[in-house]
């Protein structure tokens, strides 16, 4: 099952960059094969650009760490209700309330990446327990639809796109 498989329907449209940016990738492949290479990158950057802002108001990279550990907790748990035909309208997430509420500069960046880790593998490990008809149910986030399959590939997206700004900005 790729991102190619989904429909227009499966996801509010603002996702759909994340969806691009998951290219052609098997939804559980891609959530391992992603990880791997988050972490590669993750373990690369210098110390001395742990808690580097490249402009007031923006995230450290401890930071951008805790919102995708964040982020992929909310919509895993999205992904587990809406799999298990729970029809909770699920509110929006305030992802700068996190990130001011988190903390993540007080931690080591090890701690930060183990975390990622061990939430990635329980991602993992959810997404491969559920059946194609899991995978496809509808339900509403954000007051818009929402499947557990969109869910995969917004993960894997989100996380390329905050990749490639530290890239691009951090370093």
């Amino acid at each position: 099952m790729t991102k190619d498989d989904l429909s227009n329907g499966e996801y509010n449209p603002y996702y759909q960059n994340y969806i691009e940016k998951a290219g052609s990738v098997k939804l559980h492949e891609g959530l391992k094969a992603n990880a791997d290479l988050t972490v590669s990158f993750l373990e690369s950057i210098p110390e001395h650009k742990f808690e580097y802002r490249y402009a007031d108001g923006k995230w450290t990279v401890k930071e951008i760490m805790q919102h995708l550990i964040d982020t992929e907790r909310v919509f895993t748990y999205r992904a587990l209700c809406i799999a298990r035909k729970d029809k909770t309208l699920f509110p929006g997430y305030d992802q700068d309330q996190y990130v001011v509420s988190c903390e993540a500069n007080l931690r080591s960046y090890s701690s930060l990446i183990n975390e990622y880790k061990a939430v990635r593998l329980a991602t993992s490990l959810l997404f491969e327990s559920f059946t194609g008809a899991m995978l496809t149910e509808i339900g509403t986030a954000s007051s818009s639809n929402l499947s557990p399959r969109a869910v995969a590939f917004i993960i894997i997206g989100h996380e390329k796109h905050h990749c490639q700004i530290i890239k691009d900005r951090y370093l």
